[in-house]
Formats: C-alpha cells, structure tokens, sequence
C-alpha cells in the first residue's frame, strides 16, 4: 500500500455515536471503545518543542499548516488517527497469515474505534471553524502485511507512539469539552495499546509504556512527526501547535 492515499472508504461512524455508546462489558475492546469520562491527560515531562522547519535532522521538513490554537492540536491528531484508521483498514482488508477470528475480531474493532476517532477529529475541527487537513499519504511499504509479527509489531508501535502524543499535546487544550473527549479517546488508545502487547505476549499489556516513576511517557508534536515520518509521506508543520 505504498504512497496510497487515504479515503473515507470504510464504513462511516459518527462521533456521536462512538462517545455516546453504552459500555458494553462482553468484551475488553467494546468496553473501551466507550472511553471512561474524567481521564486525565498526563503532562508530565512535557518540554516547548524547538521544532525548526529547516533542519533536515527533523525527518520531516516545512509542510503543510495545522491550523493555530485548539484547531492545530485537533489537527495534529486528526492526522495521526487517519494513520491508524488506514493502517488497521488494510490489516483487515489483507489478513495477515494464520489470523484467527478472535484476532480478526479484536482487530476490526480496533479498526472501529480508529474510524470513529478520525471522524470526530474531523468534525470538531470544521465546527470550531477550521480546515481538516486531508487527503493525507501513507507509506506502508516496510510493513509486511501477511506477517503476523510484522502488523502487530507496527501496531503496537503506533499505539504507543499515539498514547505518548496525547499526553504530549493533549493537555494544551483550551476548550473544556475537547479536552474531555480527548481524555476519552487517549484512555482507548492505551487500551489498545495493552490489548496488542497481550495479543504479541500474555501478561506484557503495561511493558513500557510508562517510566521509572509509572508516569506516561509523552513526546512533543514535533518528536512524533518525526518518528511517523517514514509512514506519513505528507509533510506536516507542527511549529503552530501551542506549547
């Protein structure tokens, strides 16, 4: 899926109806795709990011704009959950070998909740009066498809990389509501990401996800851009997000 571009292909689900919906506890994904209201965003090791457009050494250069203010953070996020909802879209559009149906199960709803995300970002950004970006490309050339270790492997590394960008930027927001819901979204993507650690090795669902003092780990916009670089090809400019 090299250089393909992302398109609202699968089936839609509104933001209402994903934060709106009643916990279901007859499975470990359902229960956090409701999300647990009150989550709060850790900001801890939070630092101003130095982000230099020119400087080659960032991984991903002066690109398009996020916007200012709470749009460029929901900006921000809007681009990482159009990369996992793609990701997980070709994951379940090409199965890996030996996927079983409980994986395949857990996988789509994984799926799901990523689509969900995507599209509550994209509302919220066009009804607090700013532009989604879109259209955004992906590069899932290094990733193997039909490996069993290769997809999990990636998909743990992009659960991860999404938990530690929320709590890098997250916590910046200035509107009460959005900063709810983000502290809603972020507690699924860490469920997520516990669920993937289990799915790759029992018993390993917190591993390192935190530090030393059981603290989330948190990255600036601009050192998960970088990292995201090789399966985001579209160039982002992350200098308008708050600090």
């Amino acid at each position: 899926m090299e250089n393909s571009t992302i398109k609202n292909q699968e089936a839609s689900l509104s933001a209402g109806e994903f934060l709106e919906k009643k916990v279901q506890r007859r499975s470990f994904l359902r229960y956090a795709g409701a999300g647990a209201a009150g989550v709060v965003l850790v900001a801890a090791g939070c630092k101003q990011s130095n982000y230099n457009p020119d400087d080659p050494e960032n991984g991903f250069g002066p690109g398009i704009s996020l916007g200012t203010g709470d749009v460029a953070i929901l900006n921000y996020a809007y681009a990482l959950e159009q990369l996992e909802a793609a990701f997980y879209t070709q994951v379940i559009a090409t199965p890996f070998t030996g996927m079983t149906a409980v994986e395949t199960s857990l996988l789509k709803d994984i799926r799901d909740h990523e689509i969900a995300h995507r599209e509550f970002f994209k509302a919220a950004i066009a009804a607090n009066g700013g532009t989604p970006i879109k259209n955004l490309t992906v590069d899932f050339s290094s990733i193997n498809f039909s490996s069993r270790a290769s997809v999990l492997g990636t998909a743990k590394a992009f659960e991860d990389l999404g938990v530690s960008a929320y709590d890098g930027a997250g916590y910046l927001l200035q509107n009460a509501t959005f900063l709810l819901l983000a502290g809603k979204i972020v507690s699924v993507e860490a469920r997520h990401a516990a669920l993937i650690r289990e799915m790759l090795e029992t018993n390993s669902f917190l591993g390192d996800q935190v530090d030393s003092s059981s603290v989330n780990i948190s990255r600036t916009p601009a050192q998960v851009l970088a990292i995201a670089a090789p399966f985001i090809k579209t160039k982002i400019d992350p200098s308008t997000i708050p600090a």
